[in-house]
């Protein structure tokens, strides 16, 4: 695998595709729409033939989970057989593919971390289009890495930390749902794993022992008024004051898609493969939100 080519990001402006500008270096590129666009195949084999790259990471995704339950056509575009027609142009050009996924392949029934041999079980259409869509990947590149993150925040874009502190500076009180868990994830966290994982590939070499599905999650584990709690504590180093942050259970929070109540990761078959393990889930958020309120 020559290390001279470029990392072809794809996802625009999402959290893991700019987590990846910022920490990659020059070698990144990022695309999007209407440059890629998995709503218009022929685009996709058209940016791996133009930019040549020595690997290609799938950040792009439908992740509008309610939304998707009444959008199924588009988000199985996204999803499912976006990303398989991106592992064919891949798999045709020789070039490892990391794909993201998640962890709403799991219906979270098991009452344990779920483990990489663990069956999928999703429950709504963007899990069951995101499960589909590994299986998919898998079977048209042979040189793919399937990557399941879950609760994935930054101090850029849409996402849950990010809307627990604006809520909390408007606030006193707020109510979160203390009865569903997971491994909350920072995407600057997960970037620096799989560059870490293209190093190790260009280091090496590929070897086939690397394809496959690894679960790639922020250790240790909470739920989302844990994590909510955590984030706000954080903020109030930095001049914000502490609402009261009350927990409710998952029915007194209807969704139009049902949310797995413990979506918990195994990441250990990451760490024995490639040596990766991502920091502490409450030190990545101390990081975040000191982010938030220093970035200019």
């Amino acid at each position: 695998m020559s290390s001279t080519g470029p990392v072809l990001v794809t996802g625009g402006s999402g959290q893991l595709a700019t987590s990846l500008v910022n920490l990659g270096g020059t070698r990144i590129i990022r695309i999007g729409r209407p440059e890629f666009d998995f709503d218009h195949p022929e685009t996709i084999s058209a940016v791996v033939e133009k930019y040549r790259p020595a690997v290609v990471v799938n950040a792009a995704a439908w992740t509008a989970v309610d939304l998707a339950e009444n959008e199924q056509d588009g988000a199985d575009r996204a999803n499912n057989s976006g990303p398989a027609a991106l592992a064919e142009a891949t798999a045709k050009a020789g070039i490892p593919l990391i794909h993201v996924s998640t962890d709403y392949v799991f219906s979270g029934d098991k009452g344990a971390p779920y483990t990489e041999a663990d069956e999928t079980t999703p429950q709504t259409v963007y899990g069951r289009t995101k499960a589909e869509g590994e299986l998919a990947v898998l079977a048209a590149n042979p040189k793919s890495i399937v990557l399941r993150t879950s609760w994935v925040y930054s101090a850029h874009g849409k996402n849950f930390v990010k809307t627990m502190i604006n809520a909390g500076a408007k606030n006193p009180a707020l109510k979160v749902v203390g009865d569903q868990y997971g491994n909350p994830t920072s995407s600057d966290d997960l970037a620096e794993a799989i560059l870490a994982i293209i190093a190790l590939i260009e280091r090496d070499g590929w070897k086939q022992e690397y394809a496959g599905i690894y679960h790639a999650s922020g250790t240790g584990e909470t739920s989302w008024h844990g994590l909510a709690v955590a984030a706000l504590e954080e903020a109030t180093k930095h001049g914000q004051a502490m609402p009261e942050v009350n927990a409710i259970r998952t029915e007194d929070w209807p969704t139009p898609a049902k949310r797995p109540q413990d979506s918990r990761l195994d990441c250990s078959k990451l760490e024995q493969v490639f040596g990766v393990r991502l920091p502490q889930w409450r030190d990545s958020v101390a990081k975040t939100v000191h982010r938030l309120f220093h970035t200019v």
